[in-house]
C-alpha cells in the first residue's frame, strides 16, 4: 500500500531515481516473460520506490537467481507516479510485467480489465504457499474468491507525533482517545507552542476511511461509495475551521513545505500517516518523532485494519509456475527478510517477521505498534476497494487542499468530488 499515505507520490518522487542509475533496464518482450533454448526462462518484474528498495531487491533476486538458476528475473523500477503511468500503457498493450508490486486499490480495477492472474491454481499445484503469514494478511490481496496479491509487508494507519512538542504542551496520547480529546490537544499545542497540532488530516482518504468505519459506514463499498455529501460536507467543513483558527497547518505552508512533510519541517505537530513510514521523520527532520492511537468516536473502536503492499502477477505471463516460484521466494524465505527488513512494512510471513531483528529505535518502535494494535483486537477487515478507487482517492486529496488554500467552497468541493468518483467508477 504513503508523511501522510497521501503524499507519498511525493516522497518517491523526491527519493527516486532511474533504472539506469543502478544499471537496471526495463525490458519490453511480449507476453510477459522469455525463453531460450537451454530451458532458461525469464521473468519480468517491476515495482515503485527509491534506491534504496532498488538495492535490496536485487540483492534478494541474486538469491533467488542462485536457488533457481534457469529462471532470470529482469527489473525496472520507478517513482511512484511514473510506475502506474507505465504499468497503464503497458497492460493496455498486452505487456503488463510478470510480476509488479501492488496495492489493494488496484486489484479491483486491474481485475476488471483482465490482468492480473488468480494465483490459487499455484497454490494448489505447490508452488506457492499460503501458509506461515502473520494473522489476517493475505485476505488483504484476496477478490471475489481469487488470490490476486500475496502481501510483502503490511502496515496499518497511525498518528506520527513530534514527541517534543507534545511533551512541551503538556499533551499525553492515550490508547482510546476520543475525536475531542484529540482536537482539544491540538489547539493546546497550539496555544503553548505556537505550531499547528496536525498538517492535515481531513485531505486523507484512508483516514476518513477510518473515521466512516467508527460510525458504521465505510469510504467505499463493493461498488460505490459508502458515505454521502452530508457526511462529506461535515468533514471538510470541520476541517477548514480547524485551518481558519490555526490548530491545522495552511495548506499553503504544507504545499511550500513539499516534499518535506510539514510535521518534518517544524509546522506541524502531529500527522496521520501509515505505520511503516514513520522513518521518513526522523530522516528529514531534528526532533523526536514517535507513534500515538488513532482517536476514536467510542473510546474503543479506532476502524483500523493491516492494508499491504504485495506481488502480483500478469495474466498474460507465459510462465504462470516461475513466476509463483518467484513470489514464494520473496515472501518466505528468511534472507529476504533480512535484507528487505521494513521497507515495504512490517514483514508479513513469520519466516520473515522472524529473521529480521530491527536495530535502531523507529523501526523497533514501527514493530511493537503494529503488534500492540492486534493485540488489542481492534482491527477489522479491510474496506472494499472498487475499480476507480485509486481516481477516487487524487481527487480527494486534491480537493481538499484546494478546499484548504481557499480555491473552492465547501459545497463545490463536495459537489465535484461526487461527480468524479461517479465518472471513476463508470471508467
Amino acid at each position: 500500500m504513503g508523511t501522510r499515505n497521501l503524499d507519498r507520490r511525493t516522497i518517491l518522487k523526491a527519493a527516486g531515481a532511474s533504472a539506469a542509475t543502478l544499471g537496471l533496464a526495463a525490458t519490453t518482450g511480449c507476453g510477459g516473460g522469455s525463453g531460450s533454448g537451454n530451458g532458461t526462462v525469464t521473468i519480468r518484474y517491476s515495482w515503485w520506490g527509491a534506491e534504496e528498495r532498488a538495492r535490496k531487491i536485487n540483492r534478494s533476486i541474486a538469491l533467488f537467481e542462485r536457488k533457481y538458476p534457469k529462471i532470470k528475473v529482469k527489473t525496472d523500477f520507478q517513482t511512484y507516479d511514473s510506475f502506474w503511468e507505465k504499468f497503464q500503457t503497458q497492460a493496455a498493450g498486452g505487456n503488463p510485467p510478470d510480476v509488479f508490486q501492488n496495492a489493494v486499490t488496484f486489484l479491483r480495477k486491474y481485475d476488471k480489465r483482465g490482468i492480473l492472474l488468480d494465483l490459487k491454481p499455484q497454490v494448489d499445484a505447490g508452488n506457492l504457499s499460503l501458509d506461515h503469514f502473520r494473522a489476517g494478511v493475505t485476505k488483504v490481496g484476496e477478490v471475489d474468491g481469487k488470490q490476486l496479491g500475496i502481501p510483502v509487508g503490511s502496515n496499518t494507519m497511525s498518528l506520527v507525533i513530534d514527541k517534543k512538542l507534545f511533551r512541551k504542551a503538556g499533551v499525553e496520547p492515550r490508547p482510546g482517545w476520543t475525536w475531542d480529546e484529540y482536537f482539544k490537544a491540538l489547539k493546546t499545542i497550539h496555544d503553548k507552542t505556537r505550531v499547528p497540532g496536525d498538517t492535515g488530516y481531513f485531505t486523507i482518504m484512508y483516514l476518513y476511511d477510518l473515521y466512516l468505519r467508527q460510525n458504521g459506514k465505510a469510504f467505499f463499498t463493493d461498488d460505490g461509495l459508502g458515505f454521502d455529501k452530508a457526511d462529506l460536507t461535515e468533514w471538510w467543513t470541520d476541517g477548514l475551521g480547524r485551518v481558519r483558527a490555526g490548530v491545522v497547518t495552511d495548506p499553503k505552508v504544507v504545499q511550500q513545505d513539499k516534499p518535506k512533510s510539514s510535521l518534518s519541517a517544524g509546522h506541524g505537530a502531529s500527522e496521520f500517516t501509515w505505520d511503516n513510514f514513520t522513518v521518513r521523520y526522523s530522516a528529514e527532520g531534528d526532533s523526536e518523532y514517535g507513534l500515538a492511537p488513532i482517536p476514536t468516536t467510542d473510546g474503543k473502536h479506532t476502524g483500523q485494519y493491516l492494508a499491504s503492499l504485495m506481488l502480483s502477477a500478469s495474466a498474460r505471463t507465459s510462465h504462470p509456475k516461475e513466476v509463483a516460484q518467484f513470489i514464494d521466494f520473496m515472501v518466505h524465505d528468511p534472507r529476504v527478510g533480512e535484507i528487505m527488513g521494513y521497507d515495504r512494512g512490517i514483514l508479513t510471513s513469520t519466516e520473515q517477521f522472524a529473521a529480521y531483528k530491527p536495530a535502531d529505535t523507529v523501526n523497533k518502535e514501527i514493530a511493537r505498534y503494529e503488534e500492540d494494535t492486534a493485540k488489542a483486537g481492534i482491527l477489522g477487515a479491510i474496506t472494499p476497494h472498487p475499480s476507480g478507487a485509486d481516481t477516487i482517492e487524487a481527487a480527494f486529496l486534491r480537493l481538499g487542499g484546494d478546499l484548504g488554500q481557499g480555491k473552492s467552497k465547501v459545497s463545490d468541493a463536495v459537489k465535484q468530488f461526487f461527480t468524479e468518483a461517479e465518472a471513476a467508477f463508470q471508467a
